[in-house]
């Protein structure tokens, strides 16, 4: 299935694209020489990259839930909530911790995480950003980024389709399918 043409209001990325750049971003960190312990990532949108750079570094991935992007099928940025605890196999988050999230928009939640996160674990060295896509128009710079987008377009993510998606119609376009 083709994608719309990219627009500086809007691009697309297909499954290919978004992980050929979780890979751009996994050789820009590494190309960078910084030696980091933990990462974590926030979920939702940092999730896949956080798998990624887990298994590539071959380090434990820790998740933060933060959500602020809600309103408007996810359109409109609303109130930040950022869950009381971090999911870990084990400990808690110490020394060179690599934040990583999807991307960074307008800097708010990002930010707000970086803060929250120094501010509740002392045991936190040194924290560092990953993201694959600054936009412009963000109040925080990410210390690692696969694009910076100068004209902050909406990103249409590969799977974006399940927001819509009903199980009902997934059950469908299985039985069609076989």
């Amino acid at each position: 299935m083709s994608q719309p043409a990219d627009t500086p209001s809007d691009i697309w990325i297909s499954w290919d694209q978004y992980n050929r750049l979780i890979e751009q971003l996994a050789l820009k960190i590494h190309e960078s020489g910084w030696q980091f312990d933990q990462i974590i990532c926030l979920a939702r949108g940092g999730m896949r990259v956080g798998d990624v750079l887990s298994r590539l570094y071959r380090l434990p991935l820790a998740i933060l839930s933060a959500s602020s992007y809600r309103e408007n099928a996810g359109r409109e940025q609303g109130k930040l909530d950022i869950a009381p605890y971090i999911s870990m196999a084990y400990g808690s988050p110490a020394g060179r911790v690599l934040l990583v999230d999807d991307m960074v928009d307008t800097g708010l939640t990002f930010g707000k995480v970086q803060q929250h996160l120094l501010s509740s674990y002392p045991a936190i060295t040194e924290l560092r950003s990953a993201v694959i896509w600054w936009k412009a128009h963000s109040l925080v710079n990410p210390d690692y980024y696969a694009q910076y987008l100068e004209t902050n377009p909406w990103i249409h993510q590969p799977f974006e389709s399940y927001d819509t998606l009903t199980l009902d119609e997934l059950k469908a376009s299985h039985s069609q399918s076989s």
